[in-house]
């Protein structure tokens, strides 16, 4: 009885410490490339784009990423647009959107 005891103590024990490991598999959508973030169920359509100023590139090789309303719990929050080296050449900024009731995450493209 004792060893029982003392196993399932040592068993909840380590169960305490145990590491959890999570795999994900991408799933791809009819004209969405499969390296881009999935899309998200979303409640309602966000907000208009906010009206704002674009300073000048800082930089040759830049490219202007629009400013976007993203999800963010309950609600949508404004990401103000910004100057971003290009990852590679000829890429370019692919806008997020929302169709549907998704949001569709933006994305380099080539």
């Amino acid at each position: 009885m004792k060893s029982k005891l003392i196993a399932l103590i040592l068993l909840t024990g380590a169960s305490a410490f145990a590491a959890h490991i999570a795999v994900g598999v991408a799933v791809g959508y009819p004209g969405y490339p499969a390296y881009a973030p999935a899309p998200v169920s979303v409640y309602a359509p966000p907000p208009p784009p906010v009206a704002y100023y674009r300073p000048p590139a800082p930089g040759p090789n830049y490219y202007w990423v629009g400013g976007y309303w993203y999800p963010s719990g309950p609600r949508y929050t404004w990401r103000a647009g910004y100057w971003a080296p290009r990852p590679y050449a000829g890429a370019y900024w692919v806008a997020p959107r929302y169709s549907r009731g998704m949001y569709y995450h933006g994305y380099w493209r080539r």
